[in-house]
């Protein structure tokens, strides 16, 4: 069946966002609140098994046992603007887009089928990725839901399911496009079919499942999927 709608992961999945975008916003914000952490990218890596930066933070600082759980919520408090604010202004030019996505997503456009984005980021976030990577494509993508809208993975996340109600369309008509583990069980938990492109930090991660998996975009037959075909 050809889908409707195609549903988009962000980080790792359109752009290659978490090691040149956030890992080094995370760095830079640390510094300015004087925290004696950086991360680099092995155990950016492993962290990522955390949904979201804050969570990853809120993490290490409570496994160092130097700061008292009220301390922890003032930094990572702290943190998040700080963090939003380098990452779109500062890294986010120097992050790029995963090969061939764009003239997936151009060729998505081209066969009349709708867009929408389900992600763990923040949406100011997205939208400026989008902006400043996609200008032209931005305003297919509708609806774009991110942290602000809902949680996306493990027990509580139903973020795929309220894209599905905002698209008005049942699971089985769409398809969702993810790179990770956690993204995946959170379209299998709302029942939407899932094509995973995988990276370099999430190729052994569970994908049994799934109706595709590949490591790029490339690698397929882009029409083929587009259709329903696969």
């Amino acid at each position: 069946m050809k889908p409707e709608a195609i549903i988009f992961d962000v980080d790792g999945t359109i752009a290659n966002s978490e090691r040149w975008g956030h890992l080094p916003a995370c760095n830079e914000a640390f510094k300015i609140l004087s925290l004696p952490l950086e991360w680099d990218w092995p155990t950016f890596k492993q962290l990522l098994a955390i949904p979201g930066n804050a969570n990853r933070l809120r993490y290490e600082l409570t496994r160092m046992n130097d700061y008292s759980e009220t301390d922890v919520n003032a930094f990572v408090d702290a943190f998040v603007p700080i963090k939003k604010e380098l990452y779109i202004t500062k890294y986010l030019k120097k992050v790029e887009l995963r090969s061939g996505i764009k003239d997936f997503i151009e060729a998505i456009i081209s066969a009349g089928t709708r867009l929408a984005i389900v992600s763990t980021s923040y949406e100011t976030q997205i939208k400026e990725l989008l902006s400043t990577k996609l200008p032209e494509l931005m305003l297919h993508f509708k609806p774009i839901l991110g942290k602000e809208s809902g949680v996306k993975t493990g027990e509580q996340g139903v973020l795929y399911e309220r894209c599905l109600a905002e698209l008005n369309l049942p699971a089985e008509k769409c398809l969702v496009i993810e790179d990770s583990g956690a993204g995946f069980e959170a379209a299998k938990k709302a029942g939407i079919p899932t094509v995973v492109f995988y990276n370099d930090y999430t190729e052994m991660e569970y994908f049994a499942g799934a109706l595709l998996v590949e490591s790029s975009v490339k690698n397929i037959d882009m029409e083929k999927l587009i259709n329903g075909e696969y």
